[in-house]
């Protein structure tokens, strides 16, 4: 699974991007998020708050509940805004 990080979440993660097998279960959005928080610190405080970030899985605003493998592309990013 390749993973990308944009903006805030890649300075605190230290990271733009990674290529990493995940475990069998990670199926979804959410445990993704909680599997990347258990690695380390900078991950637990980057996406401590779900409300936070936004996340997209191929290219497509994914929720909490999307399943994800290990052939994806999942983008993690804040909230956008503009005017």
């Amino acid at each position: 699974m390749k993973i990308l990080y944009f903006a805030w979440l890649r300075q605190k993660t230290g990271i733009d991007s990674e290529n990493v097998v995940v475990p069998e279960d990670v199926s979804d959005v959410a445990s993704l998020i909680e599997w990347l928080k258990e690695r380390n610190e900078k991950f637990a405080d980057a996406l401590s708050d779900f409300g936070s970030i936004r996340v997209a899985v191929n290219q497509e605003f994914a929720e909490l509940n999307a399943p994800v493998g290990q052939g994806d592309e999942v983008a993690i990013f804040p909230p956008m805004t503009g005017g």
